[in-house]
């Protein structure tokens, strides 16, 4: 298995388990939509991806957005997205892909990654506790839905 980071060449690999990953968060399938996400994320640099393959077939990849936190005056980097292909699961892909991310906060100068994931996914957080990520409940978390314009 090979870890990299992804490029805009790799957005057709890419947006079929990106789309996926959709599914497993109850969204209807759209290839469409989520190549054209992918597409725009990497050629906006907005995003960065970090891909795992094997001889060319692209097992897993999680992805991070930037941010920043003014309190703490430094970047950070919310991790948003992990996927691993079913048949992957269980092969060190993920975690591999998560060391990938803490490497490149590091070498960022990041202060942190942060990510969230749904309360039912226990094996999603063994494994975040298991390398060391913990859990924060010191603030609230809100939202505002915007309908689009």
């Amino acid at each position: 298995m090979q870890l990299r980071r992804a490029t805009v060449t790799d957005v057709d690999a890419i947006a079929p388990l990106f789309d996926r990953y959709r599914q497993f968060y109850e969204q209807a399938p759209d290839p469409a939509k989520a190549h054209d996400f992918i597409q725009a994320r990497l050629s906006a640099e907005e995003s960065v991806i970090f891909i795992a393959e094997n001889q060319g077939q692209v097992l897993g990849f999680t992805q991070l957005f930037p941010s920043f936190s003014s309190v703490g005056a430094a970047r950070a980097w919310i991790l948003n997205d992990l996927y691993v292909l079913p048949e992957a699961r269980r092969q060190g892909v993920a975690r591999a892909l998560l060391g990938a991310a803490a490497d490149f906060g590091r070498a960022t100068g990041a202060a942190r990654l942060e990510l969230e994931t749904d309360h039912d996914n226990r094996s999603a957080q063994a494994l975040y506790r298991h390398l060391g990520w913990e859990v924060y409940d010191s603030t609230m978390r809100f939202r505002l839905r915007l309908d689009p314009a």
